[in-house]
């Protein structure tokens, strides 16, 4: 786990992919931290990807270095809790101007049953499961 998240924070942007009914939809993030044990992001509970996250949690998340390429593949479970809020927001400062622990909007959710994929156009693919 500690490899993917490395490898995220140096990206710095991935991209998560959900199902809205039946159409993929995909958008980059920037936000990854490793919260009790679990592979955590933060989002929006009033944006798109969370309606679509909580209607059908099977997500992906692709992130290319310029050399090596992750595939993510997991289930995204809410964490409801202030503390993991406040965690995330410690990590990412520059959001507190749009979101705050506890304030009805600020939504985390940890990566369970996941797998994560390691390619490049010259190693043989690394699996990584957590």
């Amino acid at each position: 786990m500690q490899r993917i998240l490395d490898f995220l924070k140096k990206c710095k942007t991935y991209y998560l992919a959900t199902i809205d009914d039946d159409q993929p939809r995909v958008r980059p993030f920037g936000t990854i931290e490793i919260i009790d044990g679990k592979l955590c992001f933060q989002t929006g509970k009033s944006k798109p990807v969370s309606k679509q996250i909580r209607e059908n949690p099977k997500i992906e998340i692709c992130a290319f270095d310029g050399a090596t390429w992750l595939r993510l593949t997991a289930v995204a479970v809410e964490d409801p809790r202030i503390e993991s809020q406040e965690k995330m927001l410690e990590a990412y400062p520059e959001l507190k101007g749009m979101y705050q622990p506890g304030d009805g909007n600020t939504q985390i959710f940890k990566l369970e049953s996941g797998v994560g994929v390691f390619s490049s156009f010259t190693d043989a693919p690394v699996a990584v499961e957590f």
